[in-house]
This record gives structure tokens, C-alpha cells and sequence, in this order.
């Protein structure tokens, strides 16, 4: 009853932990700042002891404490702990607790896990008296087969070491195709040279890019036997890391026998020896010496050890090579699985093999329907991983567009555009479990790998379908951008010296493009801020313009700077009118810091001219009245007996013309004159029509924009205040003549009206002069008629 009290608790707690951990609650007697802040900055051990709820809690702030400071990053998804996840994380913690049994009994309930759990493992996947080690990282379990085969093959290396194998030194044949790192990995651990390591390269003419060529292969391992070496390990794949193909197992099982090498298979393609029909590439693993598995990713178990199932007769050497353990606490590593198994059993277990293998097949059905998607996959019928990417089609090129010139740098163009194609499904579909691959001969490509992905997210036949669906609209907007860089690149050249093409093969987009100044007689460091200056105002501008188009600074570690990025486009996009615009903006940027400037210098100018005539007026002024009449008390006395009659001149500004001029004619006229004002009058831009997107074809219209247009919705208005400039057509100077000669005119007619509204004001006031000094009776005669 102890026991079962002990278990009953240990379950509450796992329980109760797991919802504070998960539910987001965060409710303590000091509030969330103090946690927040514990959780931010280490701080010392508290004197008293902290209950397991506050301790949880603590926990879950250490764990969500950056969500709040990265809330513009893309969301990852979180791993999905259903039930059997929560089996496997009451199995570390009921290893916990089996741990203080007593000796006999721990012992004998160790045997009885570990036993379980290795004939469960051999009978699930084919594996007939086998025996299993289980261990945290995937690569302990290889080290460890590795140190058997050296105990087995060096008789006397128990007793003289690493000296014997001075006399043949061992050689490790690993698959170009193969993990990387694995077999560095092994030298360091077992303390080999790595020239013991032979790495076999892969086909080059007959079958898969991805297989290791078993021909030469044997060519290999026959000139290390005639160098005196001894030909210890080879390591296969059954699915490798990057596009899941597998190598010719029977043939290398062949290889091995004849040549007494220990074959030892890895990969994610072992999981379909579960489902019994499985291909005959797939079932000659079954015949290897030693096998790596990882059922933790398949199942979707977290913190679930790997699995190296291997044959070897002489428990001796098992033991000496660290395989197996005489400490019993080692053996309750295969309690979480031991847990998890039953709970899911035979038929749960081979259910979520085979519907990761159902989701890569319905993806690959749905994928070949794609044009432009090419897919690389070794065995369409059973192969649980997906291999595709985004290929130009040079017949399906959009019919504005040139696909000339995609020679020059066309694989890192592609493999920009299908890094961007993976990073967009990722963002859009999360759920998908995709990733970006980079392959030494297909270059960067998308992998759908759901047995590694698919029991932890969750994946169902609706995300790929979602995915599909994602695909089918990314891909048009892929070919077109795609077919229209030669375009853009041509008219930014058209537009040379204001314009500069800036190559950048990592972009996928349309291109890069710097605005130039053509300031003449500065030096380089001023010509490169005003770059600068130029090409962010320009930017800005951009983005403000209402197009679907974006523009960006580039990647975040590209090598080109102060330039614009244009992103994807479709195929209805003017380029020539894109790139206009490009050009126009900026030389009115360009211009406008020009006649900011000029106008500095033409106000500093004015103040200084000033100045000097206000020093003119003062001697004039001196010169007129006399030295006397500055004189304190004798200027007063002479002021008031004969008051001076100078006048002061006033003066007025012009900002437009630069020039300082008198207030004399303004203050006789007692009004100001309109033809200043109507000067700095701008004149009316032209308007885009409501619906219509920039740089957008219309349907066999020229760049001007018609009220029956269809592009765009009717209820589309234009952003009104958001500072877009509106850029009329190259083909609108008489629309501009007509422009400046109506504001010509409409100054005239101004002038004209202020003049007379002036001379009406002049008769009014002779009128009420002379009204003054008539007399009463005849003022109402006057009136009276």
C-alpha cells in the first residue's frame, strides 16, 4: 500500500506540474514583476525554502521569458505532448524512485524492463535475436559497437591497448551521403587517426545521387588490405540525412561477408520495417550486425532514448565495450519507452508509422501536379521523405518577361528562391514540419520528412493539402519574378547613371537597384552620405507607394548596402514603369536636398546683405541728424525743439527670389502684391484613379490610367495623408505645359484683382476724405438724391 501511495503521488505531481508548466498561469503572492525579474537576472540561493508551486512557477517564467522580448519573430511550434508523451515523462520519474529500491529488488526489475523492451524492439522491426542499448545521444550507441569490433577483430587489445593497432590500422567506411560529422565523431571518441576514416563517394552515372558506389567501395577496401590496414566498420544508410534515399544493402551485406566487416545501418527509412510490407532495400537492414534506431522521433515521445539493436555472442566483450551494464540504475534508461510502448501498442505503434508514410505519399501524389516543382524522391511507392524545389520552367516563362540570361548564376538564383519558398511554408504552414536542405547536388531544396516531424507537431492530411495550396499560389508569383530579372535589370541600365544595377545572385526577388547622385565636385565621403541619405528617403517613399510590391534594405547579412531590394512580383507588373518611378523619386529627393541647400545659402546670403544695409541705414541716419543729436541730454533738448524728420526704411525678404527689398511700395499701396505668393504655388499632380494599383498592366492600355480600367476594385480608394507621392507617366509633358500655362494665367487674373481691389480702396478713402469737409446740409442733399 506504501507503493501504490508513493506511485499515486508521483503521478499528481507530474500532472499538476505539467499544467502549472503549460497553462500559462502565473499567479504568486509577490505578482509577475518579481518573478519576471528572478527569472531575468541570476540571483543568489534564498535562506528559506520555496514550496513546489512557487518553484514551478519559477520554471515556467524561465521558460517563457523571451516570448515578450520576441514577439515580431516567427512563432515556433511547440511540441505536441499528448498522452503517450505524458507516459514517457512519468517514466523518468518513476526511475527516480525505483532508484532507492533495494539492490535484489531493483535488480530484478531492471532485467525485466530491459528484457521487455529489447524483445518488443526486435519483433517490431524484424530483428531476430538481437539484444539493445540504450543510450541519450545517437552516436554513443555506433562508439560503443565500434569498441566491440575492436575487443572482437584485436585479440590482445584488452590487455596492450591502442598498441596493437599499430600493426593494421583500422579503417571506418562511412557514405559521402552520410550524417556529418559521424565519423570524426567516432575517431575522437575511440581516439583513431582520421585516416582511418574512408569516406566512399556516391553514384555519379548509374542509380540514385545519393547511394554509396558499392564498386568502388570494394576497389577501396582492397587496396587498404594490400597497404596492410584491416577493414573494421562500414556504416550504411537506410535514408539519408538529407534526401532519404537508401543505400544497396544486399550488396554491401555481400561486401562484408567477403572482406569480415561489420555492417552497422542507420536512418529514418528503418521506422517502415514496422508495417511487415515494406520494400526488399528497406528489409536487407534486417541482416545488418547492428542497427540505430530512434523511436522517441517517430512516436513522438519526448526525452526518449535511442535504440542500437546489434548481434554478438561473447556477453564478455559486450560488457567490456560498455553494450551492456552490471549497474542496474543504467538499465532503467528503457523505463520511459518500456512505458510508452504499452501504453501505445503494436497497433498504435504501426498506426503513426504508417500515417507519416500515408502523408509523404499524399504530398508526393499532390506535388506532381505542380508545374515548376520538381520532387526527388528514391522509391515513390514507400519512401516516407519528400525531396522537391522550385525549378524555372523556360517554356512556362511569362510572356512579358526575358528568360535570358538565367545561365550566369542561375543555381544560386534558384537556390535563393527555394530558400525563400521553405522559409515561406514554414511561416504559413507550421504544422507542415518542412525544412531547407542544402544538397551538394540538387543545391537548396524543401524536405517533408512526417516521421521525424509528424507525431510531434501533430501533422494531418489537411496541412499538406494546406500546403499544396500555399505552393500553388507562391509558385506563379516565383516564375514571373523570376523571368522579369533580366527585364529590370536592363531597365535600370536604361536609366544609367542615375540608376545601378547592384548584382545579388543570394536575393530572391526581383533585384537590387541604387539611386546615384550626380553631384559633381564633392568629395567621396560626402557623395557616399548622400548616397545614403538619398537611397533611405527613397526607400521610405517606396513603401509608402500603394503596390503590392515590397522593398526592403536586403538580407540581414548581404553585402551590398544602401541599396533597394524589389521582392517578388507577378506577371503583370510593368517593370519599365517600376523602375521609372525608381528613377523619378529619386532625383525629386535628389533636387529637393539641392534646393534645400541653395536655399540655406540664399537666406545666410540675405542675412548678411541685410546686415550691411542696416549698418548703411545707421550711418545715413548718423550722417543726417549730426553728431549732436546722439549726444544724450543735447539730443533730447534738440529733438523735442526740432523733432527729426528721417523716416526708417523697413525691408522685406523675398525667399523665393533671394532678394532683400523695401516695404515702401507696400505700405503706399497698403496692401501686398500676389505675385510673390503665386510664385511658390505648386501645381497639381496628377492622381491615379480609385482601384488602381501602381505598376500594375492594364488590359491593352499603355501606361496611362482610364476610368474603365479593370484593374483593381470600384470601392478601392487611394490612401489619403500617407505621404505617397503620386508620379505621373512618362508620356505627360503637354500635361504639364498645359499645367504651367493655366497657373500662369491664373496668376494674371490675380494680380489683376489685387490691383483693382487696391484702387477700389484708394477711392474709398478720397471719398470719406472729402465727405469730412462738407457741410451737414449739403452731405444731406447727397444723400437725399
Amino acid at each position: 500500500m506504501m507503493v501504490d501511495s508513493t506511485f499515486a503521488l508521483v503521478g499528481k505531481n507530474l500532472s499538476e506540474a505539467m499544467r502549472i508548466l503549460g497553462d500559462g498561469q502565473r499567479e504568486t503572492e509577490a505578482g509577475p514583476d518579481r518573478w519576471r525579474f528572478r527569472a531575468s537576472i541570476p540571483g543568489p540561493l534564498q535562506g528559506e525554502g520555496q514550496d513546489v508551486a512557487t518553484v514551478l512557477h519559477l520554471v515556467h517564467n524561465l521558460i517563457h521569458d523571451d516570448e515578450e522580448k520576441e514577439e515580431d519573430k516567427p512563432h515556433q511550434q511547440m511540441q505536441n505532448v499528448g498522452e503517450q508523451g505524458h507516459m514517457a515523462l512519468l517514466g523518468h520519474s518513476l526511475a527516480a524512485y525505483i532508484s532507492v529500491l533495494d539492490r535484489e529488488r531493483l535488480r530484478k526489475l531492471t532485467t525485466r524492463i530491459l528484457s521487455d523492451t529489447t524483445l518488443w524492439l526486435c519483433r517490431l522491426f524484424s530483428y531476430e535475436n538481437g539484444s539493445a542499448y540504450f543510450h541519450e545521444d545517437d552516436r554513443d550507441g555506433l562508439v560503443k559497437v565500434c569498441r566491440l569490433i575492436i575487443n572482437a577483430r584485436y585479440e590482445e587489445y584488452s590487455s596492450e591497448g591502442y598498441a596493437v593497432l599499430s600493426s593494421k590500422q583500422p579503417v571506418i567506411y562511412q557514405s559521402a551521403s552520410g550524417r556529418p560529422g559521424l565519423g570524426q565523431h567516432l575517431c575522437s571518441q575511440l581516439g583513431l587517426p582520421l585516416s582511418s576514416l574512408c569516406t566512399v563517394p556516391c553514384n555519379t552515372i548509374f542509380g540514385s545521387q545519393h547511394q554509396m558506389d558499392v564498386a568502388l567501395l570494394d576497389k577501396l577496401i582492397k587496396e587498404d588490405v594490400e597497404a596492410g590496414k584491416l577493414p573494421l566498420l562500414l556504416i550504411a544508410n537506410a535514408g539519408t540525412p538529407g534526401a532519404g534515399h537508401t543505400d544497396k544493402l544486399s550488396r554491401l551485406r555481400e561486401l562484408c561477408d567477403q572482406y569480415s566487416m561489420w555492417l552497422h545501418v542507420e536512418g529514418v527509412n528503418l521506422a517502415t520495417l514496422a508495417l511487415g510490407q515494406t520494400s526488399s532495400a528497406i528489409m536487407a537492414a534486417t541482416r545488418s550486425d547492428s542497427m540505430t534506431l530512434t523511436p522517441g522521433q517517430w512516436l513522438g515521445l519526448p526525452a526518449v532514448t535511442a535504440v542500437t539493436l546489434y548481434r554478438h555472442e561473447d556477453p564478455a566483450l559486450s560488457l567490456a565495450a560498455g553494450l551492456t551494464s552490471s549497474q542496474p540504475v543504467a538499465r532503467l534508461r528503457a523505463l520511459p519507452l518500456w512505458l510508452s510502448l504499452q501504453h501505445l501498442g503494436h497497433d498504435g505503434i504501426v498506426q503513426k508509422i504508417r500515417h507519416a508514410t500515408a502523408l509523404s505519399q499524399h504530398l508526393l501524389q499532390k506535388l506532381k501536379a505542380l508545374t515548376s516543382i520538381k520532387t526527388s524522391v528514391e522509391d515513390e511507392l514507400s519512401s516516407p521523405v519528400v525531396l522537391f524545389k522550385f525549378s524555372q520552367d523556360m517554356s512556362a516563362a511569362s510572356s512579358g518577361g526575358s528568360v535570358e540570361g538565367l545561365c550566369a548564376g542561375e543555381k544560386e538564383v534558384l537556390d535563393a528562391f527555394n530558400r525563400w519558398l521553405g522559409e515561406q511554408l514554414v511561416q504559413l504552414v507550421p504544422s507542415s514540419g518542412v525544412e531547407v536542405v542544402e544538397l551538394e547536388d540538387e543545391g537548396t531544396c524543401v524536405r517533408f520528412s512526417p516521421l521525424l516531424t509528424a507525431a510531434v507537431l501533430g501533422t494531418q492530411q489537411e496541412n499538406t493539402e494546406e500546403m499544396v495550396e500555399k505552393l500553388s499560389e507562391l509558385v506563379p508569383a516565383m516564375c514571373s519574378t523570376m523571368s522579369l530579372r533580366q527585364d529590370f535589370r536592363e531597365e535600370v541600365h536604361r536609366h544609367s547613371p542615375s540608376l545601378t544595377y547592384r548584382e545579388q545572385l543570394s536575393w530572391p526577388g526581383l533585384g537590387a537597384v541604387r539611386f546615384e547622385p550626380q553631384a559633381e565636385g564633392t568629395d567621396e565621403s560626402k557623395r557616399m552620405e548622400e548616397l545614403q541619405k538619398i537611397n533611405t528617403e527613397l526607400l521610405k517613399k517606396l513603401q509608402e507607394l500603394d503596390t503590392d510590391i515590397i522593398f526592403s534594405t536586403g538580407p540581414e547579412f548581404g553585402t551590398e548596402e544602401d541599396c533597394i531590394f524589389v521582392g517578388m512580383v507577378t506577371e503583370d507588373v510593368d517593370v519599365s514603369e517600376l523602375v521609372d518611378t525608381v528613377a523619378a523619386l529619386g532625383r525629386d529627393i535628389e533636387e529637393s536636398g539641392r534646393l534645400l541647400e541653395n536655399m540655406t545659402e540664399v537666406v545666410r546670403k540675405g542675412i548678411l546683405e541685410a546686415e550691411l544695409q542696416l549698418q548703411k541705414a545707421n550711418e545715413e541716419k548718423l550722417m543726417e541728424e549730426g553728431v549732436l543729436r546722439q549726444l544724450p541730454l543735447v539730443g533730447s533738448v534738440l529733438n523735442w525743439f526740432s523733432p527729426s524728420q528721417s523716416a526708417i526704411k523697413g525691408r522685406t525678404f523675398n525667399l523665393a527670389a533671394g532678394s532683400l527689398d523695401s516695404t515702401e511700395g507696400t505700405y503706399s499701396k497698403k496692401a501686398q502684391a500676389g505675385r510673390q505668393s503665386q510664385q511658390d504655388t505648386p501645381t497639381s499632380s496628377s492622381k491615379k484613379h480609385p482601384g488602381q494599383r501602381l505598376f500594375r498592366r492594364s488590359g491593352g492600355a499603355s501606361d496611362s490610367f482610364s476610368e474603365t480600367s479593370s484593374i483593381g476594385q470600384a470601392d478601392e480608394t487611394p490612401r489619403e495623408g500617407s505621404g505617397s507621392p503620386s508620379i505621373p507617366p512618362p508620356s505627360s509633358p503637354p500635361e504639364e505645359d498645359s499645367h504651367s500655362a493655366s497657373d500662369a494665367a491664373a496668376e494674371e487674373i490675380q494680380e489683376s484683382a489685387v490691383e483693382e481691389h487696391t484702387q477700389v480702396v484708394e477711392e474709398e478713402e478720397e471719398e470719406e476724405e472729402e465727405r469730412k469737409w462738407q457741410p451737414e446740409g449739403q452731405e444731406a442733399e447727397q444723400s437725399g438724391r
